[in-house]
């Protein structure tokens, strides 16, 4: 282990190697007589690259060998292999970000970090508290970036477990061999089997970005480095656009979209109460003309949500009618049935006469019933079913 490449020099881009074997678990590998490409463990992703002209794809450690798995043919005797070093670096600058971070939850507030996870977009760690505040947030990612700007050196170091008593750590480790220590002097002292810059500048600067409970656990998500520059790119194109779109300066667009969504839920909401006005009208028009206490209609690209207030209007103009609304909605027959007060007829055995014919599902009460299903028969049709039941 001491003596892999990306432990050796974790910053090496190229290597050269010998291929010991070749084999096939499902997909074609190439072991190698050493290799800088770091296999997935440690909550790290794994390198990719290249092997020749032959592309690494993956990298695992099974059993006591690395595999790369590859996408090609496979290579013989000695070859070259080259790190995807965007894809390394910024795993590295995530990483060390994590230790950074961590560290300082623990210093300022005696969070513990419980586990730790390195994906495409965000990296996070969840901390054994319930509750974190955003003046905690800002304390630790103000004391992250001092470590960082401070541009502290990274030392890696092989210990036995008789020699750990040595150090301060900030969790104990979980192996009893090949112990490897990442240290920031002074600040971190912690048990890693991943790749690390040789500095904390190289991380370039740290962000929290969000935060979400996770049980009796939070989960702080931030970003490092270029992932920074990132976010803040694509978060300045959106202010941009948002500030363009409402003809104001960036730094006043929240206000602006504060006022605009004012105005939609004033308008949302005037326009709700005379949509209402136009049906309690239609429903007066409709009670005049009922025939033996019965109010039928059917409408065409008319929503369920609709009919309902519109039964419950008919209804409240006439408590003595019963009311029949069915609706065409594209190839679905939508219906409801409504009762009023002086009517003591149940709704529910109109729904359960007519739902078997449309192939439908439904619900409701007693006073009224609403459901749906498919188009085989006319509204009309289905209108004359409701009315037989009565």
């Amino acid at each position: 282990m001491k003596n892999l490449l990306y432990y050796t020099d974790s910053m090496m881009k190229e290597f050269t190697a010998r291929v010991l074997h070749t084999g096939n678990d499902g997909r074609d590998y190439v072991v190698l007589s050493n290799t800088a490409f770091y296999p997935t463990g440690g909550g790290q992703p794994h390198d990719t690259g290249w092997l020749g002209n032959t592309d690494v794809i993956d990298v695992e450690k099974v059993d006591n060998e690395i595999r790369h798995y590859i996408k090609g043919d496979a290579p013989t005797g000695e070859v070259t292999g080259k790190i995807n070093w965007e894809r390394r670096f910024d795993h590295m600058q995530q990483h060390t970000g994590q230790h950074i971070l961590t560290a300082a939850f623990v210093e300022l507030f005696g969070f513990m970090t419980t586990s730790f996870h390195l994906g495409t977009g965000f990296v996070s760690i969840d901390l054994n508290t319930e509750y974190v505040t955003e003046e905690q947030l800002l304390r630790a990612e103000e004391r992250a970036n001092e470590i960082i700007l401070e541009n502290r050196p990274i030392e890696t170091k092989w210990v036995t477990k008789d020699e750990l008593t040595h150090y301060n750590l900030r969790k104990d480790v979980s192996v009893d061999e090949d112990i490897r220590l990442v240290i920031i002097p002074d600040y971190d002292y912690n048990g890693c089997g991943g790749t690390h810059p040789t500095s904390t500048g190289q991380v370039s600067l740290l962000k929290i970005m969000s935060t979400e409970k996770m049980k009796k656990q939070m989960r702080v998500h931030f970003v490092c480095g270029k992932r920074v520059l990132k976010e803040l790119a694509m978060r300045k194109s959106v202010l941009t656009d948002v500030a363009r779109q409402l003809s104001v300066p960036e730094e006043t667009a929240a206000d602006a979209l504060k006022k605009v969504f004012a105005t939609v839920k004033s308008t949302e909401k005037a326009l709700a109460e005379a949509q209402d006005a136009l049906l309690v009208y239609e429903a007066k028009e409709l009670v005049a003309q009922a025939k033996n206490g019965i109010v039928a209609v059917a409408f065409e690209d008319r929503e369920i949500q609709t009919l309902q207030k519109l039964g419950r209007f008919i209804t409240q103009q006439n408590t003595d009618v019963i009311t029949l609304l069915v609706a065409e909605n594209g190839d679905k027959l939508q219906f409801i049935a409504a009762r009023g007060s002086n009517v003591d007829t149940s709704m529910k055995g109109i729904s359960t006469a007519i739902l078997p014919i449309i192939n439908g599902k439904g619900g409701g009460n007693d006073a009224l019933v609403q459901g749906g299903g498919e188009k085989n028969i006319l509204p009309e049709e289905l209108l004359e079913y409701m009315r037989s039941t009565i």
